[in-house]
């Protein structure tokens, strides 16, 4: 949230084709942030190569000084923003207010269980997600940002900041990798198959890229230097199955769709997983025809359990989400292992 000074032509008419030089003063909201980052948020509809373009030209300043895109702000900061041509989003409708469920709140964070189907944010494609309708919901909140993002079609344990220093310690907690002071999410994942008991530990690289058709995707590649990223997940079992097995997988590192290319790539999909899985069995179960009774037609990952350390107090917290009822009914309808 930013505050608007003045414009440097006060008097010209105000006409949506000619953008005007205008200032904003930095708040608690926007307290933190790169300059960069806060540039990007601010001028919606702008590309980023843009937004560089004109931080490297000097035409962005701050308390009328040059500054570089990684310029943290300052509460009271003043930043000159140069003339720049935003999309018009008069026509876009606004996200529709909507409050989550809620396991635990304060007023630092509020962590939700967040509901499979839902975009954590507006965005290829998708109009609005969990941030825009809370903020529709809350409108006297100063500041609500995502810590962290689930994938659409995962359900489960949301952190939302409502401080930028609770944003802050809390994504520091997410970037390091291990220690008492590493935020630790743990998910249930039904995957196709008997998984290995000896395999605890994927430590494979991932590489993300864009297909074709502009659609965002993951692989596994041999090693970092394959143009991917060291990404490291945990595995245990925590119950078994005919055909299926029920994982508690942890994640050491946050790559884009990590469980669910690391899972693949070990013979594992995910059951009903639409990008990575097998689209056959995903089939079979939305129509109700490979579990007896079961109409299951949404990926079975759900974030579970989240262990942190508050940003304020210190306390180590941890969070629990149940699963979803339907992903309780497809456990309880398989089939138990079948033992000679």
């Amino acid at each position: 949230m930013v505050q608007r000074i003045i414009g440097d032509k006060p008097n010209a008419p105000a006409a949506p084709a000619a953008p005007a030089v205008h200032r904003v003063r930095i708040d608690e909201a926007s307290e933190g942030q790169r300059l960069d980052n806060f540039l990007v948020k601010l001028l919606k509809g702008v590309p980023k190569t843009h937004v560089y373009r004109v931080i490297r030209s000097g035409e962005v300043r701050v308390n009328k000084g040059r500054a570089g895109a990684d310029t943290r702000l300052v509460l009271g900061d003043e930043v000159r923003i140069p003339p720049v041509r935003v999309a018009d989003r008069s026509a876009v409708p606004a996200a529709p207010a909507r409050e989550f469920p809620v396991v635990f709140e304060d007023e630092s964070l509020i962590a939700i269980d967040k509901p499979a189907g839902v975009a954590v944010h507006g965005g290829s494609g998708v109009s609005s997600g969990v941030i825009e309708q809370l903020r529709q919901a809350r409108p006297g909140a100063k500041f609500l940002e995502l810590v962290h993002r689930l994938d659409k079609e995962t359900s489960g344990l949301l952190l939302i900041a409502k401080k930028r220093s609770a944003l802050v310690a809390l994504q520091d907690q997410l970037s390091q990798r291990g220690g008492d002071k590493a935020m630790l999410k743990t998910y249930a994942a039904l995957v196709i198959g008997a998984w290995p008991a000896g395999r605890k530990v994927i430590d494979v690289a991932l590489h993300k890229f864009l297909t074709g058709d502009g659609e965002r995707r993951v692989k596994a590649v041999a090693d970092e230097h394959d143009e991917g990223r060291r990404s490291i997940t945990l595995v245990r079992i925590a119950q078994t199955f005919d055909a299926f097995t029920l994982l508690d997988v942890t994640i050491k590192t946050g790559r884009t769709h990590q469980i669910r290319v690391h899972l693949t790539h070990e013979g594992h999909a995910i059951v009903g997983d639409e990008k990575y899985g097998d689209f056959a069995l995903n089939k079979a179960l939305a129509r109700g025809e490979a579990v007896t009774g079961i109409r299951f037609d949404r990926m079975f990952l759900h974030a579970r359990r989240l262990r942190f350390t508050h940003p304020a107090s210190a306390e180590v917290i941890e969070l629990a989400a149940p699963l979803p009822a339907e992903c309780e009914a497809l456990i309880h309808a398989l089939a138990p292992p079948a033992f000679p």
